[in-house]
């Protein structure tokens, strides 16, 4: 029996050495890891049936591979940065995640924010999930052309910025093989500005590759 448990206790010390510590001691202990997803519209099931939204697909996609996790669908619809900002304190106090989900900024490029203030919130919302123990992906948005060629790259570049200079994953473009195809009207809803339900597995086939690699082995 104490062979037993010294070589239990050794591979949890193994496991503990290639997963952050937060995760190995889930994973030893059976717990689901909590993934928390700080969003928009695009995130909160805007138009579409409830259970339809990619974060829900998220959720059902982790059960059939027999993940263990907690999927918090914390989409605000309209939500900008600031207000992603605000609210991101209580939600980490609240669910302890164990990897953030940042899906915000489309609005404050329709709203006319300074891009610097977008940059300036999602590095604070990055740096306050990493203080809390969390993992963070980080999911970026384009603006169509009509915003003019000098805009849109700025504004791609505010993600790319934030991504490097606070070291974490991102997925460049949520609506990449939506909203930049031929066919994209029928992807969409009839304001011609969110994604429709059947645009709304593409939208995780997006995100899932870089989330993936943040669930622990």
């Amino acid at each position: 029996m104490k062979r037993r448990h010294c070589n239990v206790a050794l591979a949890a010390l193994l496991l503990a050495g290639s997963l952050p510590a937060a995760l190995a001691q889930q994973a030893a202990a059976g717990k689901p890891t909590t993934i928390l997803v700080v969003g928009d519209s695009l995130s909160a099931e805007y138009g579409v049936r409830r259970g339809a939204g990619w974060v829900s697909l998220l959720a059902e996609r982790l059960q059939q591979k027999k993940v263990p996790a907690r999927v918090i669908n914390a989409g605000v619809s309209a939500d900008t940065t600031a207000g992603g900002r605000s609210r991101l304190p209580g939600l980490l106090q609240q669910h302890q995640p164990d990897i953030v989900v940042i899906e915000l900024g489309a609005n404050d490029a329709l709203r006319g924010l300074p891009l610097t203030t977008t940059r300036d919130n999602l590095s604070t919302m990055v740096r306050q999930s990493k203080e809390a123990g969390a993992k963070v992906l980080l999911v970026g948005m384009e603006m169509p052309p009509n915003y003019g060629a000098r805009y849109t790259q700025e504004f791609r570049a505010v993600f790319q910025t934030v991504a490097k200079a606070e070291s974490v994953p991102l997925v460049p473009f949520l609506m990449r093989n939506v909203a930049d195809v031929p066919h994209a009207m029928e992807l969409f809803q009839s304001d011609r500005i969110h994604p429709n339900e059947k645009a709304q597995p593409i939208l995780l086939d997006n995100v899932w590759p870089a989330l993936r690699k943040l669930l622990p082995a």
